[in-house]
């Protein structure tokens, strides 16, 4: 049984920083990646931000580079995204995402979190 679990979101003033913590069970698989999207009502999913757990490499979206940092805790199956400067554009909902990748670039064993609201006020 797979699960992903997001926390941490809440709100936040101009300026300031949260971290959310992203949590995934069940995955054996050696090339997990797990990532950030993030939706605002009547607007697509997108992407935020991806992290490799084998070999650590992480992708950023432009609109977030410099000011997020993807993390992870290996050893508790963490991983974090720590968000400074917010804007009042990056209020949403992030969802989370694991996923099992092939050496093809295809994917499988891949879940989503329910989410966790991000609310910036100017």
């Amino acid at each position: 049984q797979h699960h992903v679990e997001e926390s941490g979101g809440g709100p936040v003033q101009t300026g300031g920083s949260l971290r959310l913590a992203c949590a995934a069970s069940g995955y054996t698989c050696t090339r997990k990646v797990m990532s950030w999207f993030r939706q605002t009502p009547g607007n697509e999913r997108e992407f935020v931000s991806s992290i490799n757990i084998d070999d650590g490499n992480t992708t950023y979206a432009d609109f977030v580079k410099g000011r997020f940092t993807i993390s992870q805790d290996s050893a508790n199956n963490r991983v974090y995204l720590q968000m400074n400067i917010l804007e009042p554009d990056d209020t949403a909902m992030y969802y989370c995402r694991a996923h099992c990748r092939t050496l093809n670039g295809g994917y499988y064993q891949d879940r989503w979190g329910q989410g966790t609201q991000v609310t910036v006020s100017s």
